[in-house]
This record gives structure tokens, sequence and C-alpha cells, in this order.
């Protein structure tokens, strides 16, 4: 997948990864790049086409894909924390995860994902799609987790009209949702670079950190062993 001269989409462009996706883009000479936020007035990117856009509006999805017409690459970006415990009080918070998370990234996929054959879609999952860590985290990392496994499936699913579906996983940013947490953190930009590289090069998936790297290991081994110390696991 050639990023020069592609036309592109970034969902969630207003901010954090999302913005440094919509620059990445640019710079690397996609010819147009559509950044798009339920608030396209604050975006501000030189050199991008602003475009509202809503993950848990349908007529917002099918108005944007309406606007773009055909599209040679989709970045689902977008995505929402609450802080979620899974057995508190309410629901309410889980389901706006998933609403975003999941059923979102599949509607914004499932209006686009006829223009974009030959083409390609990078979803932006997490090191939490494959492993819990706090109460706090533990709605979002569901979300996640079905997030992960759309993207297995729309990729089988896209295979035939030659659409490439890359997955970038990641822990620990400098955006926004990291900031209350005192800790080292990739800039937005590097792992925005690795993604793109990736997308470049046909990769299914992209593992921008070692945290991340340690989490998706740990997957074929005996989870006692994982969760003892979750510390050591994802940063020894």
């Amino acid at each position: 997948m050639l990023i020069n001269g592609a036309k592109a989409l970034v969902t969630g462009a207003n901010r954090g990864l999302g913005k440094a996706f919509a620059e990445a883009l640019v710079a690397r000479g996609a010819a147009t790049v559509y950044a798009t936020a339920r608030r396209p007035e604050l975006i501000d990117i030189p050199g991008v086409v602003a475009l509202p856009l809503d993950l848990t509006d349908q007529a917002s999805i099918d108005a944007a894909a309406a606007e773009v017409g055909d599209l040679d690459i989709l970045v689902n970006n977008a995505g929402i924390s609450t802080d979620a415990p899974l057995l508190g009080p309410s629901t309410e918070n889980i389901r706006r995860e998933f609403e975003t998370n999941f059923w979102g990234t599949l509607n914004v996929t499932r209006a686009f994902a006829p223009r974009l054959a030959g083409g390609a879609i990078l979803n932006v999952i997490s090191a939490l799609s494959w492993y819990a860590f706090a109460p706090s985290s533990n709605g979002y990392a569901a979300s996640k987790a079905a997030e992960w496994s759309l993207t297995n499936g729309i990729r089988l699913e896209l295979a035939e009209q030659k659409t490439q579906v890359t997955a970038l996983a990641l822990a620990i940013a400098d955006t926004d949702m990291m900031a209350a947490y005192d800790i080292p953190k990739l800039p937005p930009h590097e792992v925005v670079a690795q993604a793109l590289d990736g997308l470049e090069a046909g990769r299914l998936e992209v593992i921008a950190d070692s945290p991340t790297a340690n989490v998706k290991a740990s997957l074929s081994r005996d989870p006692a062993l994982f969760y003892a110390d979750i510390p050591a696991a994802l940063f020894s």
C-alpha cells in the first residue's frame, strides 16, 4: 500500500494519535487527507480536509462516506476510555466504550469497505486487547479485545477485494488518554511512523512498544505466570 498519492481518512483526528496520523499522511505525500472528528472545528492541521464524523451516529457515518467517495486508506483511530469496571454500579459507560470502540469502528468500516478495493484499513487496537490490568480499564479492555477480533474478521471478509487490513497495537503513548499516568510514553509521531511503515510494507500487525510485545508473547503461556506479576511481565 503506497501512501504517496493516496486518498486517506482518519477518525478522531482532532488530537493525539489521530492528529499525528493526519499530519504524517500529509507529510508522506497523500493526495487528500480527510481528518474527521465529532467537532471538525477543533481540527487545526495544515493540508487536510476537515470533516464531521461521529462514530456513534449512523447518519453521520453515511454522510461522510457519501462526501468522500472512493478511498485508498481508512485509519480507524477514534476511541474512548471511561475508566469503567465490569462489575461497577452501572454498565452505561461500558456500553459507551463498545458503541465507539467496537460498533463505531465496525460501522465506519462497513460504510467505507465497498470503496476500499485494493486499498487498506488500519485499526488502532491496544495491548489491552490481550490482557486485563486494573478494574478501571476492564470495560475498555473488553471493547478493544472485541476490536482486535473485528480486525481479524474483516481481514478475511475483504480478502477477495484485496483490501489490506492492519492492526496497530500499543500500550503507552503520550496522548490525553494516558495523561494521568507518570510513566515513560512514546511520542505519538513515533507510533504513527511505525504504523505507516508497517502499512506500506504490507504487515498485518504492528506492535509499537515492548510492553505490547511482552503481552502478545504471553498469550501462548500459562496465564497464571503472567498475572502473578504483571509489571515484570510487561516491562522485563
